[in-house]
């Protein structure tokens, strides 16, 4: 079984740069607090650790 992981935004998105908000979209984050549990693969981490500063990453086991 893949290990999963856990995306809370947790800061606005507003006044942020469009990269930003693309990979914000593209994980599947819409409005403020909202979660999503994915797959923990290199290219979902590679996309967290571009906005550390915009969401919280949890580990589900």
């Amino acid at each position: 079984m893949s290990a999963k992981i856990k995306v809370t935004l947790v800061r606005s998105m507003v006044g942020r740069p469009e990269k930003h908000r693309k990979i914000v979209r593209g994980l599947g984050l819409r409005k403020m607090n909202n979660s999503i549990e994915l797959e923990d693969t290199p290219s979902i981490r590679g996309m967290v650790n571009h906005i550390p500063h915009l969401v919280k990453v949890e580990e589900i086991q």
